[in-house]
């Protein structure tokens, strides 16, 4: 990852609160098709502020919910108290080998070290397990989105996870699905929703208000004024099943040589211990 990614993927804790406020939602359409329909054990990669955690949790999914980042996490266990949570990352996930049912990712996958995070994934994945991934797109295809996101910057994090998850040789050939719906915004909403963009998080603050500015001219001259406006989104949905590997404690000892070491936590499970530093 290079210093400007992991700046940007960093950046959101400044903005959390903005990105509680101005962000989209998921269609509980969509998580339901991430999870599928009878409750399962789920963890949950990137959570932020919990936008997807609350439909997982309105499925009845027993939710683990994780982030990098305190400032994201602490607007998650506000709402969502009873929710499970974790400050880590995709590259170090606190929890011991077949543990989940379904991973899955909301728009965070785009930031993760797929070398490191997609054996992790793996690892903590129960035999017939899934990873799934999901991003909120605008619909630029309509002229005053696409004059939006001139703007503000195009969506450039969605990438086709398949050659990241053929290389890692760890995941089926993924399967995707896709749901559209609206978010109503008005002048403070979609101030909130660019000051939460990771490009302009990182901004100098006079770059950032011009920006701001700009924004808030163009919203205005729209006409819509306090009474708000549609924005449309389509939730691109992707799942592939994890391939199924023998039980560590199953391998053979020269199987067993080049794996990770293995220390007891003191608990009942054992974890995984990396420095990846």
């Amino acid at each position: 990852m290079s210093d400007e990614t992991h700046a940007h993927a960093r950046s959101f804790g400044g903005v959390a609160d903005a990105y509680d406020r101005g962000r989209p939602s998921y269609p509980l359409e969509a998580a339901r098709w991430l999870t599928g329909p009878q409750p399962l054990t789920v963890l949950e990669l990137g959570a932020g502020t919990g936008k997807l955690t609350t439909q997982l949790v309105a499925l009845g999914h027993d939710v683990h919910a994780t982030d990098p980042d305190r400032a994201m996490l602490d607007i998650l266990e506000r709402d969502l108290p009873d929710v499970r949570t974790s400050q880590s990352s995709a590259e170090e996930i606190p929890s011991g080998d077949r543990s989940y049912d379904v991973v899955v990712c909301a728009q965070a996958f785009h930031w993760f070290d797929h070398e490191v995070a997609l054996p992790e994934m793996a690892r903590v994945l129960r035999p017939g397990g899934v990873l799934s991934l999901v991003w909120n797109q605008r619909d630029e295809r309509i002229p005053w989105v696409k004059r939006l996101g001139a703007m503000i910057g195009t969506q450039e994090q969605l990438r086709e996870p398949a050659r990241a998850l053929d290389a890692s040789r760890l995941f089926g050939e993924p399967e995707s699905e896709t749901f559209t719906f609206w978010q109503s915004i008005n002048r403070d909403s979609i101030r909130d929703l660019v000051q939460s963009r990771s490009n302009v998080a990182v901004l100098d603050p006079d770059a950032r208000a011009r920006k701001l500015a700009e924004v808030l001219a163009f919203y205005d001259d729209f006409g819509r004024g306090m009474d708000g406006m549609q924005l449309p989104y389509a939730a691109h949905c992707f799942r592939a099943p994890v391939i199924d590997r023998p039980d560590p404690g199953e391998l053979k000892v020269e199987d067993r040589i080049s794996e990770p070491e293995r220390k007891s936590d003191g608990g009942d499970t054992e974890m995984l211990l990396i420095d990846f530093r």
